[in-house]
Order: C-alpha cells, then sequence, then structure tokens
C-alpha cells in the first residue's frame, strides 16, 4: 500500500529502554514502507539553528562577485557556490543557487585515486563579509555528524542488526556534505510560470546514506513520490529535520531500506524564496560493493511489500564500478557540467556520449510506438528522466 502521509519519529523515544522497542518497530515501518520520515527532538541546539539559518541566508545577500569568487568550477572538489540555474536534474534546469561545503580534509595526495578529490577543502565566503558563517557551519556539520552517526545505529537496530552494523563502511576522518539552498520564488525568475520553471530541483533520489534537511523557511515545495506514483507534501514543522534514505543504504542493504524519488517545486509568485539546508551523510569513497547480511525475517516482511520501479538510474550498481567513489564522482560530473568539462573532460565525454545513447533509443522507442497507435511523438517517461543527485 502507498504511504499518503510522512511518518513524525521522535527520537528521544530511543534513548529510554520502556520506549526504544516501540520506537524501532516505527522506524523500521518508515525504512521499509515510506523512505522518508521526520525526527524531532533531535538535541541539536536550538540557537545553534537559528544562527546557521541566519547565515545561511545572508550568504545570498552577498554581491554576485563575492559569491562568484569561490565558485565551485573553480575546484575540482563539487564545493564551492553555484548560481543559479547552473544544476541539472532530469535533463532540465534546476532553479536554485547554493554553496555546497563538507567536512574539512586536506588535497589529496597526487598518487591518490581519481575520486580522491572529492575530499578537500572547503571554499569559504569572506570572512570580513560574513564574519560568523565559517564557525556556525563547521559547529553545525560536526554537531550532524554526530547526531547521523547515532541515527545510523538506529536503523542498523531496527533491522535487527547490532548497532555497529555500518561502521566498517565509514572513514576514520569520513566525509559529510551540505548544501545552503535559495529557491527563488517564480516572479523571481523573469521567465514567466511554466511547468520547467517551477522546477526548484527535478525528481531524484539522494546517493549516500541518509539526509537530513532542514527546511530553512516556511514554503512548503518539498515533495515525496509514493508507489502510486502520486506526489505527497513533505511541509516544514518546527523543531524537526526530514530523513531521506539514499542509495547507500540501499545498496548496503540489499534494497531493504530502498530510496524514495522526492522533488522541490519552486515557490509561487509572491511568496518570496524558499531556503533549506540539507546535510548528507557519507559513506567511505574506497568502499567496495560489500553488504550487511539483513536477517532473513527482515528480507521477507520487505519481500512482502509493493515494490518501487520508477526508473530512477540506481547510481551504486554493482559490477559497474570498482568502488564507491567512483560511482559518485560520476554522479557529481552529470549534475555539473561546467566542473566536469573543466577538471574531468573524459567523464565529461563519456556522460554526453551515454546521454546521446539513450536518447537515440528513447527516441527510436518513441517513433514505434507512435506508428502503432498513429499518435504524435511521445514524451519520456518521468523515471527516464530522473536523476540520482544531492538536493532539497
Amino acid at each position: 500500500m502507498s504511504f499518503s502521509i510522512i511518518p513524525i519519529l521522535d527520537l528521544s523515544l530511543s534513548q529510554h529502554s520502556s520506549t526504544k522497542p516501540a520506537f524501532l518497530s516505527d522506524l523500521r515501518r518508515a525504512l521499509l514502507e515510506v523512505g522518508f520520515l521526520y525526527i524531532s527532538n533531535t538535541d541539536i541546539d536550538h540557537s545553534l539553528i537559528e544562527d546557521v539559518i541566519r547565515n545561511g541566508k545572508a550568504f545570498f545577500d552577498l554581491p554576485d562577485e563575492a559569491k562568484l569568487k569561490i565558485q565551485m568550477k573553480n575546484a575540482h572538489s563539487f564545493l564551492g557556490y553555484s548560481k543559479l540555474g547552473n544544476e541539472i536534474t532530469a535533463h532540465r534546469t534546476d532553479f536554485r543557487e547554493q554553496i555546497d561545503l563538507s567536512t574539512p580534509h586536506p588535497r589529496p595526495s597526487p598518487t591518490a585515486p581519481l575520486y580522491h578529490n572529492l575530499l578537500s577543502p572547503n571554499q569559504w565566503p569572506d570572512p570580513s563579509l560574513l564574519p560568523t558563517f565559517r564557525p556556525v557551519f563547521e559547529t553545525y556539520i560536526t554537531a550532524m555528524s554526530h547526531l547521523a552517526t547515532r541515527f545510523t545505529s538506529l536503523i542498523a537496530e531496527a533491522l535487527d542488526l547490532p548497532p555497529t552494523a555500518f561502521d566498517r563502511f565509514f572513514d576514520a576522518d569520513q566525509q559529510h556534505k551540505l548544501k545552503v539552498v535559495k529557491y527563488p520564488d517564480i516572479s523571481q525568475l523573469g521567465l514567466g510560470d511554466t511547468e520547467a520553471t517551477s522546477q526548484g530541483v527535478g525528481p531524484h533520489k539522494d546517493s549516500m546514506l541518509t539526509s537530513y534537511l532542514l527546511q530553512a523557511s516556511p514554503h512548503r515545495g518539498l515533495q515525496a513520490q509514493n508507489l502510486a506514483g502520486e506526489w505527497i507534501d513533505c511541509p516544514p514543522i518546527p523543531g524537526t529535520l526530514v530523513v531521506a534514505i539514499g542509495q547507500g543504504l540501499e545498496a548496503l542493504t540489499q534494497g531493504v531500506c530502498a530510496s524514495t524519488t522526492h522533488r522541490v517545486l519552486s515557490p509561487a509568485a509572491g511568496q518570496g524564496p524558499r531556503f533549506s539546508i540539507p546535510f548528507f551523510q557519507g559513506v567511505s569513497y574506497d568502499a567496495t560493493f560489500e553488504s550487511v547480511e539483513v536477517p532473513l525475517w527482515i528480507q521477507e516482511k520487505k519481500a512482502s511489500l509493493e515494490q518501487r520501479r520508477d526508473g530512477v538510474e540506481f547510481t551504486f550498481e554493482k559490477g559497474r564500478w570498482g568502488h564507491l567513489g567512483e560511482a559518485t564522482l560520476w554522479n557529481r560530473c552529470k549534475s555539473h557540467g561546467d566542473v566536469a568539462e573543466r577538471w574531468y573532460p573524459e567523464i565529461w565525454a563519456a556522460i554526453q556520449d551515454a546521454k546521446k545513447r539513450t536518447d537515440r533509443v528513447a527516441n527510436g522507442r518513441n517513433k514505434m510506438e507512435a506508428a502503432v497507435d498513429g499518435s504524435g511523438p511521445l514524451r519520456p517517461s518521468e523515471g527516464a528522466e530522473n536523476a540520482v543527485i544531492e538536493a532539497h
């Protein structure tokens, strides 16, 4: 049965022996049946949340030249600022601007694998313009790293595994990522109100382990897709974070914890911009395509449920890549063509060739179907257009 609401779990219930079993049961249901949930009572300090939101919004008020000094294409790490309309999802432009940050890492060794380029220093805005931005976000990333580690252990317990079941997939200095995102309302785009301009970010699945979204303004817009193909609203709820299961966790659990397609609609004209701050829990880029042995009774329970079939490309397809980092780098290049073209021309050329082949197949299929039923060309299915990225 398709879900019609997004469950809300009180994280404080996991801390008491009398309430933890019921909490784990609710978490198991959310993992197996929805792949999307809210968590409340996270123990993240409220004043820190307020500082994060205030500094995040202030970043977008900087002059364009200050933001462009740290634009993403300056570095091979896919960290930094992306201007409005600079990212593609589902073959369409995403109408948002953002800055990507991560846990701090030095530049990789020249002999390191290519995908270690993702482990690099951040590009920070000028501290003379935003003096508290860096310390606030470094503190928040640390706090969220602890929360994600804690929640991952609860996911393991909900799957009847030891709390440490996923520990071997993390580096000692594991990289996690964070975005600060601004979605202008449609009137601010100056492009008219069309289906294309309503795409804040297109239908996609997150690529890493778990994501934790702080909805930093009161706007609706985030939606998750259920098994019936319906879009279910995930409105902001004060004091909560939205958790999305990523394809990394789907791979590690052999599909038991399936990730859920979601999207963001641009705010309607006159509503002003929507702000969001998603945190993405990473997995070791050096990890291979191993998985945990989920107990049979959990596997059987999952098998008894209606399965998700939405055509979204699976980033961590076994046999295609040697390490998770290779898949992640390919995925980053697909989303940020300007960075890929500058720093990874061979990968970018391969992506373009793959797209041409896919387009030829889709066009041929459309012509065949049109010839059979006498209709005009068919629009590619939504599933075929979906992408696997990090968004919100």
